[in-house]
């Protein structure tokens, strides 16, 4: 049965921040992820996993300024440094969380750059990114992530980023596979996750259009779960989605995959 993480980022938003671990865990959530603990002290986010028997599954590498739009820094040529020190505060944080593995969000194409030195920044960073978590025993992930919400975001296509994890060459570099990004950009869900199970460390979720709960758009979600369970997928399922009303009244579809 696949296991489920709430994206508190999305998840519970009508709640102050740091309550939503408890009312992830009383809606029957045994994992939790969210884009950046970072405006928080790493202390004070670890006792409440303990407190609530929380895993922390996933969280992003530092991305820039977010308020002003960035959406990551790994493919700009002239953020390199800034790039290697989010590096080693995401780790301090990783480690304090118990969290085994971490986001690299590419990030939005830097205009007047050669997309040869876009892509070749992108790849040097990774190799020193998934060099530097393995030593810390993390594993290294990449999203691809759909133009539509991110428009000029580099990264966008499983097959580009299974093309570039094979140029970084690492053994500590895997796909972050987002359903609903990839329903956007590219459909054939199902057969997609198949072919590369073997680089998927982590699953994301919304439905479509809207980025919603499952069950309010048109993909198929108790057929693709199924299906992950079929082909043999072990990891978590975050839930990153917008609730169409609140996070509770939205909560139907979770039911028969609810931890007791």
């Amino acid at each position: 049965m696949p296991k489920f993480a709430a994206n508190l980022t999305m998840m519970f938003n009508e709640i102050d921040f740091l309550d939503r671990f408890a009312a992830a865990a009383k809606a029957g959530f045994r994992g939790v992820e969210y884009l950046f603990p970072y405006p928080y002290d790493k202390n004070a986010l670890k006792e409440r996993l303990e407190r609530h028997g929380l895993v922390q599954v996933l969280h992003n590498l530092p991305a820039g300024d977010w308020s002003k739009g960035e959406r990551g820094i790994a493919c700009h040529p002239n953020r390199v440094g800034e790039f290697q020190e989010g590096v080693g505060k995401a780790i301090e944080y990783a480690k304090t969380l118990g969290c085994g593995q971490l986001n690299c969000l590419a990030g939005i194409t830097p205009a007047d750059t050669p997309l040869d030195k876009v892509r070749q920044t992108f790849v040097d960073n990774l190799k020193f990114a998934a060099a530097e978590l393995k030593k810390a025993g993390i594993k290294l992930l990449i999203e691809p992530i759909n133009t539509i919400d991110i428009p000029g975001f580099y990264l966008t296509r499983t097959a580009q980023a299974v093309d570039i994890i094979e140029d970084v060459g690492s053994d500590n570099l895997f796909l972050q596979y987002d359903i609903y990004h990839m329903q956007i950009m590219e459909g054939d869900l199902a057969r997609t996750m198949e072919k590369h199970l073997k680089l998927i460390a982590h699953v994301q979720l919304a439905d479509n259009p809207g980025r919603h709960e499952p069950g309010t758009g048109e993909i198929n979600y108790p057929f693709l779960f199924a299906h992950l369970d079929r082909i043999g997928y072990t990891g978590w399922i975050g839930c990153e989605y917008k609730p169409a009303t609140t996070t509770e009244a939205g909560l139907g579809w979770f039911a028969p995959y609810r931890a007791a």
